[in-house]
């Protein structure tokens, strides 16, 4: 029991009752926490969209971006040194404003690499990919917050069915066809859009048996837009395959 002393009469308070306290303090911060985390994903998705946009509807960008193509290779060197410093340095995914900058210049190298691509396909196409993207990620995440199912125990089998992802990406290089297109395509969309479930809850904690730490909401928003433009990409790839 905990006792408090207050005035000429005695406030009684139960272990139940201190829990409720800690619960709800703890509730009040993963929500703000889920708040930023969102309010930041949205501005990612923002900027990648822009220049998705950009390189879609403006042929002049597209072939300034065929001019410059080595751009290409210095957003790619970019992309994989900050995602690397945010994966592996707690300091750097923690430390403000070093985080947020390299969130930044990381969000700036996937969006130009991103718009790149889209340049090559259809606008049609692409908005067909945007359109389904937006829904498959609004109705994973609404599955992700509904669910019983508890997604969180599922990481190393994620890992490893990753890891066979990239294993048969590599084989499918020196096996070039539609089909075999398609097939890979397919299976990067259902991996990722699992991935977005599994980081979803992560992110929501609760009744999970496991939860990311709300002083990570760069790695948790860093996860969702990768998840997010991964599901994009192959749905993208997938129209333009069908349509060829």
């Amino acid at each position: 029991m905990y006792h408090y002393q207050q005035g000429d009469g005695n406030g009684v308070y139960s272990d139940a009752e201190a829990d409720k306290s800690f619960a709800f303090d703890d509730q009040t911060i993963r929500k703000g926490f889920i708040r930023k985390v969102y309010l930041i994903l949205m501005m990612q998705l923002l900027i990648t969209f822009g220049f998705v946009s950009v390189f879609t509807f403006s042929e002049a960008t597209q072939k300034w971006a065929q001019t410059n193509y080595w751009l290409v290779w210095v957003a790619l060197a970019v992309l994989i040194v900050t995602m690397i410093c945010m994966a592996c340095c707690e300091s750097v995914r923690r430390k403000t404003p070093l985080n947020f900058i390299f969130l930044f210049l990381f969000t700036l190298a996937e969006s130009f690499l991103l718009g790149v691509i889209a340049g090559t396909y259809e606008a049609d196409e692409v908005l067909m990919a945007v359109g389904i993207t937006a829904a498959v990620s609004l109705g994973l995440t609404l599955f992700a917050l509904q669910t019983k199912y508890d997604f969180t125990m599922c990481g190393g089998v994620l890992v490893a069915c990753l890891v066979v992802f990239i294993i048969f990406g590599i084989i499918a290089i020196f096996i070039p066809g539609k089909i075999i297109g398609l097939v890979y395509a397919s299976l990067g969309a259902l991996l990722f859009s699992v991935y977005l479930v599994y980081d979803t809850q992560l992110m929501l904690g609760g009744n999970h048996k496991y939860s990311i730490s709300p002083e990570e909401y760069i790695f948790a928003a860093l996860n969702l837009y990768l998840d997010i433009v991964n599901i994009f990409m192959y749905l993208l790839t997938i129209i333009g395959l069908a349509r060829s």
